[in-house]
């Protein structure tokens, strides 16, 4: 993967919402070598409608399925991006969000590191909650980011790989 950042222009989206009419609720979506900003995020999904605002933070952790992570790299397809979006998209169709964003890295990362960030803005607590649990359960299902693990003990293993069409 070469050292690239990808955004994503969501401004075209006008899935239904309790945003503004004709406005899309997804503010914010990127996949980026640099590391991430929670700030961002949430700035991003700052909204007066809102009375109920859900963080998640993915970071990178030192032990997987009883083994010692020594680092990790993130490997993004091309269409990350726009699946990312796709992604957003799809999760404000269902759930009545006033706004959504997620940002992603990709290439190498460290103990700790943040890798992933997901926020949702909803006029309700519920609402909010459920929008950010399932955007970043479908970030992780649908988008091709695969991570490769470089374990203590000098061995590897790619989590998340499979085909992309």
């Amino acid at each position: 993967m070469t050292s690239q950042s990808w955004a994503t222009d969501v401004s075209a989206s006008k899935p239904p919402s309790t945003a503004e009419p004709g406005t899309s609720p997804l503010r914010l979506t990127a996949i980026r070598e640099a590391p991430l900003s929670v700030d961002e995020v949430l700035s991003a999904v700052a909204d007066p409608a809102a009375g109920g605002t859900c963080v998640f933070v993915g970071t990178v952790r030192d032990l997987d399925e009883g083994r010692r992570v020594q680092t990790l790299r993130y490997e993004a397809h091309p269409s990350a991006a726009t699946e990312i979006a796709r992604v957003g998209v799809d999760v404000a169709r269902e759930v009545p969000v006033t706004a959504l964003a997620a940002t992603h890295r990709h290439g190498d990362l460290e103990l700790g590191d943040i890798a992933v960030v997901v926020a949702a803005a909803a006029a309700h607590r519920q609402e909010a909650f459920q929008a950010c649990r399932l955007y970043i359960d479908r970030l992780k299902q649908e988008v091709p980011i695969w991570k490769e693990q470089e374990f203590v003990d000098g061995g590897t293993q790619w989590v998340g790989s499979t085909d992309v069409g």
